[in-house]
């Protein structure tokens, strides 16, 4: 019995995908404009070729005319034809042209061309070929050019008649050949979307039950975390033809075309059900309605109330699923994402370490790899990368194998290619004198001793005063032990340090400031403006923020616009207070650095000899300079402020 009602309820559930299949190929489709101009001057070209290429200058003369032109013996040749009689005309003054008459049944016409010995002949003419040549082929001269034209401007002539028809890739159900196993380090976005595949794959299981599959699914995450990567892995597990369109392929010059392309996406995807149709960058189309109030009722807000009008038009009974993907949720219309339209949304976030780990397994598959490479400290010392940001790293790793004649990628590979990344390109042919140079080595160590001294801060993995990127003159590069999602206010106090050791010790040093200390100042004073503003950390303002423009998620850009929303007196109690924070993590990286003078002399003397020194080494000049041989950080105890 259960499986007679097992079989039932699949051929209800296939009954049900044929009959709104059905419904869908039933709905009148839309009519194909064509026009008619291009073939109208095509023919007035035909008729023109015909009259002034094909046809030569020919005298048209009454038959009576040409009975007395045989008799004056102006005729020296004829071709009889059945309906004509043509042949070359002397003219008086001696040269020669073609005439042509209308042949006219007299008998006589022969004896009066042999008595005046005049050359006459018969002509039997081939229509068929004449029509070729003379039609047939100037038109397909024709059709060839206007071919060439529209190859010019970008297009077939068809794709110039139909904007309104959906820009979407149409992938196959076995075109796509990614599947989960090709997608890590987001397993639990994986969970998520599971959930769609089993639906795709056995949708009696939801509908027996009278369970409905959300109809939209929002991809969210940062800038190359994998999001469509993702949505192409569901397509291709659950063996269903994937539509895939960008938010901008949307949106045209021409008023209606983006809704009409909306429209035609989705009658293509209830033809095609089960699919899936994924809109990569949503915030295109998708951006609340009223934010410009210039352009109330523009191209992108029909094309935003069509995709509106299309999610609730359609059934998910159909076995059609909406994917979308954005780094920018906060800017969506809210009529996007309510219950019922993009209702589930799926992090994807940046992976963690041991993600990190597993993705740099997937992407070393096709690359030969040496025996010392050890993915768990590439994945250590890349927190905060993204895929894409792991897989450039594989890949500029091979590139240098490959530059340096190497058969594996070694560890050094890696290495460099993180610091090449992070830092930008390595200038060893820099020529820099001897007073920046000794600037940098001290501004470095600076850096660096802040980063050991303070209990908080992150260990350092390198230091270099080798020219990298742009304007970095040199870098100290550190790494975390763990991946952190939350900040406490002394572990931003100790990182407000690290950044303020180098101009300090600058002036520690040699009595004077340098310019190179710029982005050090602004980061500064961002994390203070932050606790101040955001955070809450300012004992005098109290548990207040005063952030009046929310930031992007996912993006690391703040915004241009935007007024003050608190009075100038608390503007101005909000700058002294940052002023405060600074100054007081000013008097104490200056005390750490000036007791500690001798260690900050024999490491930048250290870093000035080789350029680059690593962490182990520091620790080593660090300890033997002061004695201690613990494996704490040094003076973590006696040593560092609490």
């Amino acid at each position: 019995m259960q499986k007679k009602k097992s079989s039932e309820n699949k051929r209800k559930t296939k009954g049900i995908f044929l009959e709104l299949r059905d419904k869908a190929r039933s709905k009148d489709k839309k009519t194909k404009s064509f026009t008619f101009i291009y073939f109208i001057i095509a023919f007035i070209a035909i008729i023109v070729i015909n009259s002034y290429i094909f046809t030569s200058e020919v005298k048209n003369i009454p038959y009576s005319e040409f009975k007395e032109l045989i008799t004056k013996g102006k005729i020296s040749d004829v071709v009889i034809d059945v309906e004509a009689i043509q042949g070359n005309l002397s003219l008086e003054s001696g040269k020669k042209t073609k005439f042509l008459t209308s042949r006219v049944d007299d008998p006589d016409i022969v004896k009066d061309l042999q008595k005046n010995n005049i050359r006459f002949s018969g002509q039997y003419e081939n229509k068929f070929i004449k029509a070729i040549i003379s039609w047939v082929l100037p038109f397909a001269i024709i059709i060839l050019i206007w071919n060439l034209l529209m190859k010019k401007m970008g297009g077939a002539p068809s794709s110039i008649l139909n904007f309104g028809k959906s820009r979407g890739k149409i992938y196959g159900e076995d075109e796509i050949k990614i599947t989960f196993e090709d997608v890590a380090g987001v397993d639990e976005a994986k969970e998520e979307l599971k959930e769609i595949i089993e639906y795709l794959s056995t949708p009696d299981k939801f509908l027996n039950i009278g369970g409905k599959i959300p109809k939209g699914i929002l991809l969210v995450g940062p800038p190359g975390s994998g999001k469509t990567l993702l949505a192409k892995a569901v397509a291709g597990e659950a063996k269903v033809p994937f539509f895939s369109m960008s938010g901008s392929d949307f949106v045209e010059m021409f008023v209606g075309v983006g809704a009409s392309r909306v429209r035609d996406l989705f009658a293509q995807a209830q033809e095609k059900a089960p699919c899936i149709i994924f809109i990569d960058e949503l915030d295109a189309i998708g951006k609340a309605r009223g934010m410009n109030p210039l352009s109330s009722h523009d191209e992108r807000e029909q094309t935003l109330n069509q995709l509106l009008a299309e999610m609730d038009g359609f059934d998910t009974k159909a076995g059609v699923i909406i994917m979308a993907a954005t780094n920018r949720p906060e800017i969506l219309d809210p009529a996007l994402l309510r219950p019922g339209r993009f209702d589930r949304h799926v992090l994807v976030d940046r992976p963690d370490i041991r993600g990190r780990e597993e993705i740099l397994k997937v992407h070393i598959k096709g690359v030969k790899v040496a025996n010392d490479v050890d993915l768990s400290v590439i994945a250590a010392r890349t927190p905060g990368f993204v895929g894409a940001d792991l897989a450039n790293i594989v890949n500029e790793s091979a590139l240098l194998a490959a530059r340096k004649a190497k058969s594996a990628v070694t560890m050094g590979e890696f290495e460099e290619a993180i610091d090449r990344i992070i830092g930008g390109l390595e200038k060893k042919k820099r020529v820099m004198n001897i007073k920046e140079k000794e600037i940098v080595a001290y501004h470095e160590t600076g850096h660096a001793l802040m980063a050991e001294f303070l209990e908080t801060a992150d260990q350092v993995h390198k230091i270099s005063i080798i020219p990298r990127g742009i304007a970095a003159l040199g870098y100290t590069m550190q790494l975390p032990t763990e991946d952190r999602y939350l900040m406490t206010k002394k572990e931003l106090l100790d990182r407000l340090g690290v950044l303020l050791g180098g101009r300090i010790a600058e002036e520690v040093v040699f009595g004077e400031v340098s310019t190179g200390a710029h982005n050090d100042l602004f980061r500064a004073t961002d994390i203070a403006k932050s606790m101040v503003k955001q955070y809450g950390m300012s004992e005098k303002l109290g548990y207040v923020t005063f952030e009046g423009e929310r930031k992007p998620l996912f993006l690391d850009i703040n915004p241009s616009f935007g007024g003050k929303d608190y009075s100038e007196e608390t503007a101005r109690e909000i700058d002294n207070e940052v002023k405060r924070i600074i100054d007081e993590s000013y008097v104490r990286v200056k005390n750490l650095l000036s007791e500690r003078r001798d260690i900050m002399e024999k490491v930048a003397r250290t870093l000035l000899e080789k350029e680059t020194i690593d962490g182990e080494t520091l620790r080593v000049l660090i300890k033997g300079n002061s004695g201690e041989n613990g494996d704490d950080k040094p003076g973590e105890e006696a040593d560092r402020p609490h």
